[in-house]
């Protein structure tokens, strides 16, 4: 037969054209006929659906059929015509090539529904599953959709490092690197480690966060955003975290918080426009799967401007809510750093659309975001979206070197550490803002899944580091 290119199987179907010799490969979902006609499934990942193929059982050796099973991956050539089924193209075979089989007592993908618990334990082979091939499709999606929305707005793509010898947040639960033998540490009189043989001569850890850095590219280039890995040593088993997620943060000079604000919300609703225009196939797939409002909340949020509400004014409708008979699970009281149940409270139930919280007690929020004259909060904001919670977080950033200096010593941030990112502000100081967003927060709103872990392809969570 002659040599003919392999077509996705998304472009097949897409086609308004029936041609013959056509070649498609893929791996088999399913197999089913009788001893004249098989009918196989055949998916390749480009898109949801599968294309039928028709085998006509006395055109090909008994031997070849027998190695078509469940999770075989398949050469199949033949004529692309009109079918009698749902779909509009199918593949009448010609030739069938067995490029890998699959042991159906062993493969651990049959027919049947598997539990996401399950999933997780075998997430070298997930992405074959409907589920995990529409959520790893739109984690491509949404990464195309921010590098857009920045790109034609004229911002600068920047590579922060992954390798940091600073603690953005000041939160110290940080991924140590070093090539030290952890057998045999030289410590100084005090008992500390001594860290100068090590590869970089100091205590080096996997970065938090790209903000600090990307402050540093926005006092040049003007407005820049990270996209990148960051790293939190939690030991938080909750389905909202990860010790390894990727985070998008831009940062803008000459912004002050009301123009972040606007930035916030017109990023988030690009992102999710993305999603509707580009990848609603298995968006109805995991609406109708998993959660069957997703499609009416991502509208939702389109269609509805964001509420913007000082943490003040935020405070008292909680507090008006428990004194109304609401019960909260944690206490709330001006000060309190608002848990998700408070968030998605004003979210849900109070405004019912989207709100970003603006103006929080400086006591719980970081040391680089800008003071307001009140002297008790900071011009820090958080986008709160429903059933997430905080998507977003982000503020203005401090540019007066003084009160930067005085707050980073107050929250135990050595100089020494940031004498770097104290220059910014010696040297051309500007106001400036920004914010980060935790791209898996974001897949797990234009999912609709529940569990962080099933929106990222291999998770690593406490005590586990698996694939």
């Amino acid at each position: 037969m002659e040599k003919i290119s392999r077509t996705r199987i998304a472009e097949l179907l897409k086609s308004d054209t029936f041609v013959s010799s056509v070649n498609a490969k893929g791996w088999v979902r399913t197999k089913r006929g009788n001893k004249n006609v098989n009918f196989i499934a055949l998916n390749d990942g480009s898109c949801l659906s599968s294309i039928q193929i028709v085998v006509d059982v006395a055109n090909f050796d008994e031997e070849i059929l027998k190695k078509i099973t469940t999770g075989a991956c398949i050469s199949v050539k033949g004529d692309l015509v009109e079918s009698q089924g749902q779909q509009k193209c199918e593949i009448h075979a010609k030739e069938i090539e067995v490029l890998g089989e699959a042991d159906p007592n062993t493969y651990p993908l049959q027919k049947k529904g598997h539990t996401l618990e399950f999933l997780r334990e075998i997430a070298h082979l997930r992405p074959r599953t409907n589920t995990f091939g529409a959520v790893l499709r739109m984690r491509h999606n949404m990464a195309i959709a921010i590098h857009d929305f920045f790109h034609k707005r004229g911002f600068f793509y920047f590579h922060s490092p992954i390798i940091t010898a600073s603690d953005c947040e000041g939160a110290g639960q940080m991924f140590q690197v070093t090539t030290m033998n952890l057998y045999d540490l030289k410590k100084d009189e005090n008992g500390s480690i001594n860290y100068d043989n090590d590869f970089f001569g100091k205590q080096a850890s996997l970065t938090v966060s790209g903000q600090l850095e990307a402050e540093l590219a926005a006092m040049s280039l003007g407005a820049v955003y990270t996209f990148g890995p960051t790293f939190r040593a939690e030991n938080s088993n909750t389905p909202r975290h990860l010790a390894e997620f990727w985070m998008v943060e831009p940062e803008v000079a000459f912004n002050e918080i009301e123009e972040n604000m606007d930035l916030a919300e017109d990023f988030i609703k690009h992102c999710v426009k993305w999603a509707l225009d580009n990848c609603m196939e298995d968006l109805q797939f995991l609406n109708d799967m998993y959660d069957k409002e997703l499609i009416e909340r991502l509208n939702f949020v389109l269609k509805n401007n964001f509420i913007r509400l000082p943490y003040t004014e935020g405070v008292k409708i909680l507090e008006e809510a428990v004194a109304n008979g609401k019960k909260f699970e944690f206490p709330i009281f001006w000060g309190a750093d608002l848990a998700s149940e408070h968030e998605r409270f004003l979210v849900e139930e109070h405004f019912k659309c989207p709100v970003i919280l603006t103006d929080y007690p400086k006591e719980i929020k970081s040391f680089y975001m800008k003071q307001n004259e009140d002297g008790k909060t900071v011009r820090a904001m958080d986008v709160l979206f429903p059933k997430i919670g905080e998507i977003i977080g982000g503020s203005q950033r401090e540019e007066n070197l003084d009160k930067l200096t005085t707050r980073a010593k107050e929250m135990g941030v050595p100089e020494k550490d940031i004498w770097w990112y104290l220059d910014t502000r010696r040297f051309g100081t500007a106001p400036h803002s920004g914010f980060g967003l935790g791209f898996e927060r974001l897949l797990l709103f234009v999912t609709g899944m529940s569990n962080i872990r099933d929106v990222i392809p291999f998770p690593r969570t406490p005590k586990n580091a698996e694939f």
